[in-house]
């Protein structure tokens, strides 16, 4: 009985996220918009060499007010999201969800954000949104980007 209900636990168990590099094409490419005066852009390479790396830029007043670089890989923990805000040490999160047009990163360890999503909208936009705690409270911001051309 132990051995069936075994079985069955990893028969319905969902499988694990793609950790195909390749499969997160769709977001490569120069995205931008802005929200409330704070102009927006990032920029993702082609999934080559095992890597998609990218850049964020926060545009304020005509200056540049925030910036992040990122990284995608696999590594032996699987697909790996790599942020650098303001060119500080990389953090990594871990692919929980990749489907063909949404991924999902997250460090439970990491104190904000813990989680990072990126999706393609039905309207042709790329979204991002962190999500975490601070200060106790649930806490999350989002973006949302047209392809440049």
């Amino acid at each position: 009985m132990l051995n069936a209900l075994f079985v069955l636990g990893l028969v319905l168990a969902p499988p694990p996220p793609p950790t195909d590099v390749a499969t997160l094409s769709w977001m490569s490419g120069r995205w931008a918009g802005s929200q409330d005066g704070m102009e927006s852009e990032e920029v993702w390479t082609s999934a080559k060499g095992g890597s998609l790396l990218g850049i964020h830029r926060d545009i304020q007043g005509g200056r540049t007010v925030s910036y992040e670089f990122f990284r995608i890989e696999v590594v032996p923990e699987g697909l790996t999201y790599f942020a650098s805000p303001q060119g500080r040490p990389a953090t990594p999160f871990r692919a929980i969800e990749n489907s063909k047009s949404r991924a999902v990163f997250e460090n439970k360890k990491h104190d904000f954000p813990t989680r990072i999503l990126y999706w393609l909208g039905e309207d042709g936009k790329l979204h991002a949104r962190i999500e975490g705690t601070l200060r106790g409270q649930p806490a999350s911001e989002e973006w949302s980007w047209s392809r440049e051309p």
